[in-house]
């Protein structure tokens, strides 16, 4: 064999040898750049906004950004005790628990199984004239008829809101409209809070006092 073939053959040799590890390379180029495409599409999907919808196992609304992350006026802490109990946890109930005290409703509502109810905020009662909360502070049967409007006696999700009639403890009607995380009890007063689950109920905190409507 004379040079200038052996060297024609060392350079197809070499060729060959060179060109499976070139093919390899280009295949894991391409299977990275694939890879990093979808990551970065899942990355573009994950990053895409949430739609604002009430989840059913989650709080929703504007004030719920005051309640406490910790103790036992937090979500978790609430949701260990029994509605009045944990609504007395929450400095914004104050006035509706010290009615519902002295209602004697306190251990009728504690006992109750898988019922709703709107809680009216300190601001809802202030609503009222003075004169006329006190007025209904001091007449415990119409205190009593007044706050049992706000009880529906079966635990309601927040789809069921939408468009909803229900029959209150006080055998009143409540009716609810709204969607997604905003819904209005008795055409008057807005859910603030909704969705927070305590032992024995779930509630939805308001900013006005419902007043029975028959």
């Amino acid at each position: 064999m004379n040079t200038r073939h052996f060297r024609r053959l060392t350079l197809a040799v070499s060729a060959a040898a060179v060109l499976p590890l070139a093919l390899t390379a280009c295949s894991g180029d391409s299977d990275t750049s694939a890879s990093g495409s979808g990551a970065g599409a899942a990355k573009a999907t994950s990053a895409a906004p949430a739609e604002k919808t009430a989840s059913s196992d989650q709080p929703f609304g504007p004030a719920c950004s005051t309640v406490p992350q910790d103790g036992a006026g937090s979500f978790a802490g609430m949701a260990k005790d029994p509605v009045a109990t944990a609504a007395s946890h929450n400095p914004a109930l104050s006035t509706l628990v010290a009615a519902v005290k002295q209602a004697g409703l306190v251990d009728t509502l504690n006992n109750a199984q898988d019922i709703t109810v709107f809680a009216p905020t300190d601001d809802a009662f202030a609503k009222i004239p003075k004169a006329d909360l006190d007025k209904l502070l001091a007449d415990k049967a119409q205190l009593t008829e007044v706050l049992t409007s706000h009880v529906v006696g079966r635990q309601l999700a927040p789809e069921q809101l939408d468009k909803g009639s229900f029959e209150t403890l006080a055998k009143s009607k409540l009716t609810t409209s709204g969607a997604d995380t905003m819904y209005t009890v008795n055409d008057s007063a807005k859910v603030v809070c909704g969705n927070v689950r305590t032992a024995n109920a779930t509630v939805y905190i308001i900013d006005s006092v419902l007043m029975p409507m028959g």
